[in-house]
């Protein structure tokens, strides 16, 4: 479980705060909207989450335990972070969904269960080559809801079990955007997402909604 207590923050001592008095709890396994315009702090927020920036007053408590600088690698080996405009490399879309990876170290079968889980298999699989198909520069051969599939499979492959998908779908065509958000209420309910977007109909799906103005 996460929880904000009494979050604020400010980027210096003379600037105004950008988030004021943030209170949150989020369980286990719950999906999580947070929904604001441009500048609204959607993004400090995420990154507060993230332990990125630590706020300027109140904490961030995960299980009971406040997050500081002994226990903060740890949280975010838990932690992936799918944005707007996944990078992918030049290179077969196994290695790029087990990204960061040699390709004499990935495992194979975790590739495979993310890509199912990620809902991308079936199409993976009618490719001739498969898991071995190169993606071209910057992803060139996949459409912008594969794109984030592979993103989402990415997260799954590290198998972490808090993910933050940061305007992730905010480019796609209502189409493509509801594949990639019927793969993500798909996901194990063992997952924890938190999901950052400015429009209120992609998170229909999602058990609770904070929105900032």
């Amino acid at each position: 479980s996460l929880e904000l207590n009494s979050v604020s923050f400010q980027y210096s001592a003379n600037s105004k705060n950008i988030l004021n008095n943030i209170s949150i709890s989020i369980q286990k396994g719950s999906r999580v909207g947070i929904i604001g315009k441009t500048g609204s702090g959607k993004s400090t927020l995420t990154d507060i989450i993230m332990g990125l920036l630590e706020p300027s007053t109140g904490n961030l408590l995960v299980d009971g335990q406040v997050l500081d600088k002994n226990n903060l690698h740890s949280w975010r080996a838990h932690i992936s972070h799918v944005p707007q405009d996944i990078f992918l490399t030049d290179s077969s879309i196994k290695e790029n969904i087990a990204f960061g990876e040699r390709p004499d170290q990935i495992d194979y079968d975790r590739v495979v269960l993310a890509a199912k889980r990620a809902q991308i298999q079936d199409t993976i699989e009618q490719w001739d080559k498969k898991y071995e198909t190169n993606v071209g520069e910057r992803g060139a051969v996949l459409s912008g809801g594969q794109k984030q599939r592979v993103g989402i499979a990415r997260a799954l492959y590290r198998k972490s079990n808090f993910i933050i998908l940061d305007e992730a779908t905010s480019s796609l065509d209502s189409n493509t955007e509801n594949y990639v958000m019927d793969a993500i209420e798909g996901l194990s309910k063992e997952l924890t997402l938190v999901i950052v977007y400015h429009r209120m109909s992609t998170l229909k799906y999602l058990s609770l909604i904070h929105i900032w103005r």
